[in-house]
């Protein structure tokens, strides 16, 4: 791992990194899950335990208990974790970073961590996620990035982007830093289309980080612009169902055995 890998946040990125406990039923309603031929391409063949870090408010950790015998989801945020308690009962879920995971070493046979690895410290995180895995072990990372052809999509883009705060980290979904001890990372894209709600249209503007950690009245001020949008626009003008387009960009590296 380079040295120009090295993990620098400032203020700004430390908000927004912290801000999503107090936007956890937003969250919940807004954000996406993701496609099953993506989880199943992570997921190493025959995986009995599985760690989901950073696992928000279990999006990600519903599909894996109906894959996998053992699942334990790792969330730093109290308020998320109050959330994924309840939406999945089925699996353990524990406080925790991936710079300080509560597990055992060699106690898992893939680690995946949704939405979130641009959120870490990869200095860290790698060593930690390496300690834990088995030999062998996969680390799976992967990301929902609104993508597609829609003009809808293309106007809902345009008031985002006019936010304070609302630099994308899509270069970290297409070249995630993982590096030694891991091989190579290998990469793969699945395309989808989502149907939702205009509410959970409006919810998804509201979980982004650089949405929540807005001054009220800017934030209120973007999400009436979401709203003129999606009640005047010919796409979704009166429609109880929206489409968003997605792609879910997804990275594996194994650890060798």
């Amino acid at each position: 791992m380079s040295t120009s890998d090295a993990f620098e946040p400032g203020q700004p990125y430390e908000d927004q990194a912290t801000s999503f406990g107090s936007a956890a039923d937003v969250y919940e309603r807004g954000r996406p899950t993701y496609p099953a031929e993506a989880v199943e391409w992570l997921l190493p063949e025959g995986a009995q335990n599985v760690v989901d870090l950073g696992a928000g408010t279990g999006k990600l950790t519903r599909l894996l208990v109906e894959r996998v015998p053992f699942v334990t989801a790792i969330e730093p945020s109290a308020g998320m974790r109050d959330q994924l308690i309840r939406n999945v009962p089925g699996a353990q879920v524990l406080p925790g970073s991936a710079e300080r995971l509560p597990l055992d070493g060699e106690s898992a046979d893939a680690i995946l961590a949704a939405q979130a690895w641009h959120w870490v410290d990869p200095v860290r995180a790698v060593p930690e996620v390496a300690r834990v895995l088995k030999p062998g072990g996969v680390l799976g990372l992967l990301w929902n990035i609104r993508q597609g052809e829609s003009s809808w999509y293309d106007s809902l883009e345009s008031i985002l982007a006019s936010a304070p705060g609302s630099s994308p980290r899509d270069l970290t979904s297409e070249s995630p830093t993982v590096g030694d001890p891991f091989l190579p990372i290998e990469r793969r894209d699945f395309r989808w289309v989502l149907d939702l709600t205009p509410d959970a249209a409006l919810a998804m503007v509201a979980s982004r980080s650089y949405v929540i950690t807005l001054p009220d009245q800017d934030r209120e001020t973007l999400l009436d612009e979401v709203r003129v949008l999606l009640s005047t626009h010919p796409d979704t003008a009166g429609r109880s169902v929206v489409q968003l387009p997605y792609v879910t960009r997804c990275s594996r590296a194994i650890l060798p055995a």
